[in-house]
C-alpha cells in the first residue's frame, strides 16, 4: 500500500437511536480515503473477516467486488448469483468470496449492518440489502437511510443493542475501509461488480458467460 495513503473519517454524525455514522464531502472515487501518513493509521484489520460461501478447498475461487449501493450489483445478485449458488456453490465446485466496495458512505453503512449479524447471517442480510436497495437508499437523507438500514438489520434478527454497538464502532469502520482499499488496490478494482476468478479479473457477466468461465477454470 502507498505509504501516503491512510484512512480519513472526516465528520462523525450522531443520529438519535442510530449510533455514530461516518460522513464525507470528497467527490473523488473511494471518498473515504485521503492522503495521510499510513504509519499513523495503526489500524487492526484482524476483525474484518473474509465472507465466503461454498467449498474453501475448491479448485476455483470466485471473488466478487460489489457495492451495496450499486444497481448493477443488485441485478447480479437478483439474476445471476442464485444460479451460481445452485450449480456451483451449493455443489462445492467453487468457493465464492464477497468483498465490499465503499465508493460512498452509504455503502459502508450497509456493510456495517450486514456484518453486524456475524458470518452466519451475513449473506442473508446482504441479500435483503440488495433486494431493498431502492427503498432504503431513497431520498439521500442520511438519518433516514441509517434508520432504514437499522430496520433491515432488525428484520434479520439483530437487536437494537447489537446494532448500537456495531454502528458506534469507529475502529471497525476504519478497518473495513482499510481492508477494502488494500484488496481493491491489489486486484485493481475500479468499478462494480468486478470479479476475480482464480486470479484473473472479469467485468460484469450474465449467467451463461459466467458459467462458461467457471467451466473453463474447472477443466484446467
Amino acid at each position: 500500500m502507498n505509504r501516503s495513503l491512510a484512512i480519513v473519517l472526516a465528520v462523525i454524525v450522531a443520529f438519535g437511536g442510530g449510533g455514530l455514522w461516518y460522513s464525507n464531502q470528497s467527490p473523488e472515487p473511494g471518498p473515504l480515503l485521503a492522503a495521510a501518513n499510513a504509519q499513523d493509521a495503526d489500524i487492526d484489520t484482524s476483525g474484518v473477516l473474509e465472507m465466503s460461501i461454498g467449498n474453501p478447498d475448491a479448485k476455483v475461487t470466485v471473488i466478487e467486488y460489489a457495492s451495496f449501493t450499486c444497481p448493477h450489483c443488485k441485478n447480479f445478485h437478483a439474476n445471476v448469483l442464485g444460479e451460481l449458488e445452485k450449480n456451483y456453490i451449493d455443489t462445492g465446485k467453487i468457493n465464492f468470496v464477497f468483498r465490499e466496495v465503499y465508493f460512498d458512505r452509504f455503502g459502508l453503512w450497509a456493510g456495517i449492518v450486514a456484518r453486524c449479524g456475524g458470518p452466519e447471517r451475513y449473506f442473508g442480510i446482504a441479500d435483503l440489502i440488495f433486494e431493498q436497495q431502492k427503498e432504503w437508499s431513497a431520498g439521500g437523507d442520511p438519518a433516514q437511510i441509517a434508520a432504514n438500514l437499522r430496520t433491515i438489520g432488525k428484520t434479520a434478527g439483530i437487536t437494537d443493542e447489537q446494532l448500537d454497538v456495531c454502528m458506534n464502532d469507529r475502529e471497525n469502520a476504519q478497518a473495513m475501509v482499510l481492508v477494502y482499499h488494500q484488496n481493491s488496490t491489489v486486484d485493481e478494482v475500479r468499478s462494480t461488480p468486478s470479479f476475480v476468478i482464480n486470479g484473473e479479473k472479469y467485468s460484469n457477466m450474465n449467467y451463461a458467460d459466467f458459467a462458461a468461465v467457471i467451466e473453463e477454470k474447472l477443466a484446467e
